[in-house]
């Protein structure tokens, strides 16, 4: 199996899929979203098709061209590039997987089936081992979100001698708040080296302690710089310094919560941020209000965060 030279460590930016005002892709821009997150964010590892990028709303022929556009434009600038190839259809997922291997990708993972669910352990490693199966020579990940699946197998259970049924397993996205299931993640399986990559971007710092190799999150495509900076903090085990990065990166968060925050609002976000139109959400998500935008670049701003366009 050829793997990557080095672990998939640091932070991971879960991409967002920009898109026309006619809910079109808009490829044109990835180009510059890749120079934007290296250059601007300091992060040169990617996430694509997961839920920031709306990949379950997306068609196959879609995903494909997204997964290559990434691939393409990424070539010498990322590091890794990791494509979420889950489905409800195996038969999909196992054409995706196929796809990213073809096509030259670091890796791929996949979400529980959420329609028909595994209701075992034994059940979803048999779904995710078919998919692994598809691109033998890649990586595999499994990405563990079970408020949006409705699986509840513990991330903690699933691990346990998985990389016996699939032996290209190398780590989990764990996007779940459960510390418990994820501390055990880490200390069940300290020795096999796994990626155990964390997804609750408000609550890094709580699993960097637990012993997280690295995060995958929506906000580090632009709050990225900020919590490299805490990343670094605790590396050098100021942890003062890495605590109030954290607090500093929940102020946003908090606030945003409150006014009603999910992919549409990243969207928003990232065009201000960034000043590379995103576009909105494809539907059933509707589009950010302009209330919401003018509150959440006024909170930036408040915070000192980021040097906004214009």
């Amino acid at each position: 199996m050829a793997f990557p030279k080095k672990k998939l460590r640091g932070l991971v930016a879960a991409t967002i899929t920009p898109m026309t005002e006619n809910g079109e892709i808009n490829f044109p821009v990835i180009g510059r979203y890749v120079d934007y997150l290296v250059k601007e964010q300091g992060v040169k590892n990617i996430f694509v098709n997961g839920t920031t990028g709306e990949g379950l709303s997306l068609s196959l022929s879609e995903r494909r061209r997204v997964a290559e556009e990434w691939v393409t434009q990424g070539r010498n600038k990322l590091d890794q590039v990791v494509i979420h190839v889950g489905a409800l259809s195996l038969k999909e997922s196992q054409e995706l997987a196929q796809h990213a291997a073809e096509i030259g990708a670091d890796g791929i993972a996949v979400i529980a089936p959420f329609f028909f669910k595994s209701q075992n352990k034994d059940a979803l490693i048999s779904f995710l081992r078919e998919v692994a199966a598809a691109a033998p020579a890649l990586p595999f990940y499994y990405y563990h979100i079970p408020s949006l699946t409705g699986v509840k197998i513990r991330a903690e259970e699933l691990l346990n001698g998985i990389q016996d049924k699939i032996p290209t397993f190398q780590g989990l996205k764990f996007s779940d708040t459960d510390l418990l299931d994820f501390g055990q993640c880490v200390d069940q399986n300290h020795h096999r080296q796994f990626a155990l990559l964390f997804g609750v971007d408000e609550q890094l710092l709580s699993a960097l302690i637990m012993g997280a190799t690295g995060a995958v999150g929506s906000t580090y495509n632009y709050l990225g710089k900020k919590t490299n900076q805490m990343l670094e903090a605790f590396e050098r085990k100021d942890f003062t310094t890495a605590l109030n990065y954290q607090f500093c990166v929940q102020r946003f968060i908090n606030y945003v919560i409150k006014l009603g925050f999910g992919v549409s609002q990243t969207k928003a976000i990232m065009t201000l941020v960034s000043g590379i139109p995103m576009g909105p959400p494809r539907l059933p998500l509707q589009k950010a209000t302009q209330e919401f935008t003018a509150n959440a670049e006024a909170k930036l701003k408040s915070l000192d965060f980021l040097s906004l366009p214009g």
